[in-house]
């Protein structure tokens, strides 16, 4: 008889893991919340009530699309995932972007590569940045910002997990020094927080330097190597060209998909140190059963983990007990990043790829869709009369906007006018006008934003999100957890696991599921490969440094940027090697 797993929890990490397990025989269940989307936070969604004349709704996104280079485990999954006739599944299906902008509140916005130039416009695009641009550092800026990459790049592994891990990007830094009274600040804009604020919907204030500081060596890393691809984004809608096909080849391996459903209880034998069942609640009849496997993988969001570990769990693992302390923490430092579908009745290309709109204050950025989506007939949807798709997604929801109020305070139609206004600001100066109301056939928010019903007063009520974003805050390391339990049958994939990614994503979700995944097959014993594990990429030509400093930290000494001669030997030596075998 086949050993079972019951999965809690359908995204992406539920559904890595079923995959992984289905792969290597095991009898697999696997428990959704939502009544028929899949992916969880990657999911797109229908633009509700948008189809007429038999036409089904317009195509929605919850949120950001972004599959940078350095992610390797949800890409290897993806290329085990039929579509098509494609060689690699639907790996093949993501396409890389060309451009990022910087769009700029009453400056030109500036368009520069994204990768490695690879042809001569490539080139011309990255001169004229570096001529024309005009970012508003100081010298000091950025020799400051200069600096901080280099210590990063030249740290040891260690000290990046044992003191970054427990020093705040924003301190680190040294943002308050450089822009004092300064408002808006351009170091804070273009060296802090523009960049991982809007990509990764961090918040620089409360993210750990060794987070944010590892993510931004790896886009740098990725725009310098030749074979990089920086930023990658499917060709068309998520549900159509990944998540779908997905389903249907995991229930293709007996896979066993419960939609509508939701945990409601662990059952655990503090004895045997055990879960001896699970109940969960069909949320179509509004009934509970009690679910059995040999195994359970709980991939649920840690909003709705750290509640269900209770008294008997924590008899068996006191571990566990640190969920609800970073329950708690979270609850003072979760972010908001949801998606803001504007149907247009042109298609207005505007980036071939994706633009940051570097200092509004809702942390705003779009990608214009269609250019992106070769062969996707969006005549078959809505109205008809669709002709371009602008999809921005906005990650800062408590800071003040143009109108004076956060977008949580905010209802659905005056989020949709503060956006497109934050928009029009930083796209159409100096005469241009690139966007214009008058472009927009319809919108569509993100269905997990809703105006909840209490009122306060006379006032709106805030909004409410169904699904908040993890922020790995400085030092919450210690409190997050292994993706095995104490609990000899219970594992854990989620974004708040520990992994090499440390970061909430879909890439952070894949790996947390494999290392669920080895957990279970080292608990059997069972006969079959490991998942395979991938660290980040650090560059080999500065290991020599890195080891120095490593050798430092162990007598306790502090990073330094001066090398001994004997080590600039053997580092200049390290770098003819790299420089001889291609940098590898």
């Amino acid at each position: 008889m086949k050993t079972k797993v019951a999965i809690l929890g359908g995204g992406v990490a539920g559904m890595s893991a079923a995959h992984e397990l289905a792969e290597r025989g095991f009898s697999v269940e696997v428990y959704e919340k939502q009544p028929r989307y899949v992916g969880g936070k990657a999911r797109s969604v229908d633009a509700e009530n948008t189809g007429r004349d038999g036409r089904p709704d317009l195509p929605g996104e919850h949120g950001f699309r972004f599959f940078p280079g350095f992610y390797k485990h949800v890409t290897d999954t993806m290329k085990r995932i039929p579509f098509n006739n494609n060689l690699n599944g639907v790996f093949d299906n993501l396409v890389m972007t060309e451009r990022v902008m910087l769009a700029r509140f009453g400056k030109m916005p500036i368009s520069d590569i994204v990768n490695f130039p690879k042809s001569k416009a490539d080139l011309n695009a990255l001169i004229q940045v570096l001529q024309h641009a005009d970012f508003g550092l100081t010298k000091e800026n950025e020799v400051l910002f200069a600096d901080k990459i280099w210590q990063l790049l030249t740290s040891s592994y260690e000290r990046r997990q044992q003191v970054y891990e427990r020093i705040g990007w924003w301190q680190y830094m040294e943002t308050d020094q450089q822009c004092g009274d300064q408002n808006p600040c351009p170091y804070e804009e273009y060296c802090v927080g523009g960049l991982t604020h809007s990509l990764v919907a961090a918040q620089p204030k409360l993210m750990s330097t060794k987070t944010g500081g590892d993510i931004l060596l790896q886009l740098m890393l990725l725009m310098a190597n030749p074979e990089g691809q920086t930023d990658r984004v499917l060709n068309g809608p998520t549900n159509d060209v990944w998540l779908l096909p997905w389903l249907k080849h995991l229930q293709s391996m007996g896979v066993q998909y419960f939609h509508h459903h939701i945990t409601h209880e662990f059952i655990c034998d503090a004895h045997t140190n055990k879960i001896t069942g699970v109940r969960v609640k069909d949320l179509e009849t509004e009934t509970l059963k009690t679910i059995q496997a040999d195994y359970y993988i709980a991939a649920m969001p840690l909003e709705r983990m750290a509640p269900l570990v209770n008294k008997e769990m924590l008899t068996a693992d006191s571990t566990l007990a640190f969920l609800k302390d970073l329950s708690q923490k979270h609850e003072h430092s979760l972010n908001w990043m949801n998606g803001i579908q504007y149907y247009l009745n042109q298609d207005v290309p505007l980036n071939k790829g994706h633009i940051i709109f570097i200092d509004s204050p809702w942390a705003v950025t779009a990608i214009s869709q269609v250019q992106f989506w070769k062969g996707f007939d969006l005549s078959k949807y809505g109205n008809g009369q669709v002709k371009g798709i602008l999809s921005v997604d906005v990650s800062d929801w408590f800071t003040p906007g143009l109108n004076g109020k956060t977008a949580r305070d905010c209802t659905l139609e005056e989020i949709k006018d503060e956006v497109w206004a934050q928009m029009e600001k930083s796209l159409n100066v100096n005469g241009q006008r690139l966007i214009d109301r008058s472009m927009v056939l319809d919108c569509h928010i993100d269905c997990d934003i809703s105006e909840e019903a209490r009122a306060v007063g006379n006032s709106f009520a805030a909004m409410h999100n169904a699904e908040p974003l993890l922020v790995n805050t400085a030092n919450s390391w210690s409190m997050r957890p292994e993706a095995t339990t104490g609990i000899k049958n219970l594992f854990l994939a989620s974004d708040y696991v520990r992994t090499f990614t440390d970061l909430a994503t879909m890439e952070g979700a894949n790996e947390a599921a494999r290392r669920a995944v080895n957990g279970i097959i080292a608990q059997t014993k069972a006969n079959v490969p490991y998942c395979k594990i991938w660290n980040l990429h650090e560059p080999g030509v500065l290991a020599v440094l890195r080891w120095l400093d490593k050798k430092r930290y162990e007598k306790g000494l502090p990073w330094t940027d001066e090398t001994p001669w004997l080590f600039k030997l053997l580092h200049e030596a390290n770098y003819l090697y790299h420089k001889l075998t291609g940098f590898k």
